[in-house]
C-alpha cells in the first residue's frame, strides 16, 4: 500500500509541476493578460449599409479579419446620425469585440443642434485610430446658370436644399450663406442622395453634398461646382476654388475613425490598431479610397481626439458669431 502511495504522491507533484509550467491557469484558460482576439469582433455602423461610413467600415473589417485572425462582422444600426449605435456601443464592456465606425460630425457638429443630454461625446470611448476626410462641394443645377459663389450672392428666389440636422453639409453651407450674405429659401432632405437629385432636376438650385456621391454627377455634367470646403483644393477636384480662397474660412469636413467603449486595455488596444493599420495598408482599402474619392487621415485616437475637440470648438463659434441655428434640417 505504502508502494502505490508514494507512487500517488509522484503523479500529483508531476501533475503540480506541469500546472506550474503552464502558468497554473488551466481551469481559468490564460493568465492575468488573456490573449486577444480570440473571437469575433463587431463592428457597428450608425448609418445605413451603401453609403461611405458603410463601405469604409466594410473595408477595414475585412483587413482587419485578414491580419487578427478573427471575423470581424459589420452591423448597421442608422439613427440619430450614428448616435444611436455609438452609445450602444459605448455601454459594452471594454474588452475589445464590439467597436464603432465613427463619423466626426456626430461629436463635433450634432451636438449643435440636439440637447446636452442627446449629445455624444469622446469622453464615452476609446478612440482607436483616424481613418479618412471626405470634402463637402457646393454644387447648382446645370439649369441654374451659376457657376461661381457671386452668382448666388445676387440672386433672386433662391431654393438651396439642406442635408439632415448635424450634418457636415448643414454646417458648412449655412455658414456660408450667413457669412456672404446669401438669402433663400430651405428644402430640407434627410441625407445627401435625395439633395443631389433635387439639384439634378433643378428642383433646389443648390446644395452641399459629400464629393463622393457629387462626382459622378459634376463629371457627366448634370451638377456644377461652385466651391469646396477644404482647407486646401481637392486632388480631384483641382479646378474648383475653396470656401477660404473665397473669403471664407470655413473648415468643414467628414472624418471618420474607429472607437471602442472607455478604459479598453492597453493590450487590446494594440492588437486592434494592428489590425486597423494593417487594413490601411491592404490594396482593397486604398482603392476604395481611389474609387469613392476620399482622401487619407490615418492618425492616432490622441490624435483625433485632439483634432475633434479642436473643431468642436470652432464649430460652435462659427455658429454664435453668425447667430445660426442647426435645429432644422
Amino acid at each position: 500500500m505504502n508502494a502505490y502511495r508514494l507512487a500517488g504522491l509522484g503523479i500529483l507533484a508531476a501533475s503540480a509541476l506541469a500546472l506550474t509550467a503552464c502558468g497554473g491557469n488551466i481551469s481559468s484558460g490564460g493568465g492575468s493578460e488573456e490573449e486577444f482576439p480570440t473571437g469575433p469582433i463587431t463592428l457597428t455602423v450608425g448609418q445605413a449599409a451603401g453609403g461611405s461610413t458603410d463601405l469604409i467600415a466594410r473595408a477595414v473589417a475585412e483587413g482587419m479579419s485578414d491580419e487578427l485572425g478573427v471575423a470581424v462582422p459589420v452591423v448597421n444600426k442608422p439613427g440619430a446620425n450614428g448616435a444611436l449605435a455609438t452609445e450602444e456601443v459605448a455601454g459594452t464592456k471594454p474588452d475589445g469585440y464590439n467597436l464603432v465606425l465613427l463619423n466626426a460630425s456626430l461629436i463635433t457638429i450634432t451636438p449643435l443642434a440636439v440637447s446636452e443630454n442627446e449629445a455624444v461625446s469622446l469622453d464615452e470611448l476609446t478612440v482607436l485610430k483616424g481613418l479618412s476626410q471626405d470634402d463637402y462641394v457646393l454644387v447648382a443645377s446645370k439649369d441654374s446658370g451659376f457657376t461661381s459663389l457671386e452668382d448666388l450672392k445676387g440672386a433672386e428666389n433662391l431654393s438651396y436644399g439642406t442635408t439632415g440636422v448635424g450634418t457636415g453639409s448643414q454646417l458648412a453651407q449655412a455658414i456660408l450663406f450667413a457669412e456672404a450674405g446669401i438669402e433663400g429659401t430651405a428644402v430640407p432632405f434627410d441625407s445627401g442622395s435625395p439633395a443631389l437629385t433635387a439639384v439634378m432636376g433643378n428642383q433646389v438650385q443648390v446644395a452641399t453634398i459629400q464629393l463622393g456621391e457629387a462626382k459622378p454627377q459634376i463629371d457627366a455634367g448634370t451638377v456644377v461646382p461652385l466651391l469646396t470646403f477644404s482647407d486646401e483644393r481637392n486632388e480631384y477636384l483641382s479646378d474648383v476654388p475653396t470656401a477660404t480662397e473665397e473669403g471664407y474660412d470655413i473648415p468643414v469636413a467628414q472624418y471618420r475613425a474607429v472607437a471602442g467603449p472607455k478604459d479598453l486595455p492597453e493590450n487590446v488596444q494594440e492588437a486592434l490598431v494592428s489590425g486597423i493599420d494593417a487594413a490601411l495598408e491592404s490594396d482593397a482599402y486604398q482603392q476604395l479610397n481611389e474609387t469613392n474619392l476620399l482622401t487619407p487621415h490615418e492618425i492616432s485616437g490622441d490624435e483625433v481626439v485632439s483634432e475633434w475637440t479642436e473643431l468642436a470648438d470652432t464649430y460652435r463659434t462659427l455658429v454664435e458669431e453668425n447667430d445660426i441655428s442647426l435645429t432644422e434640417g
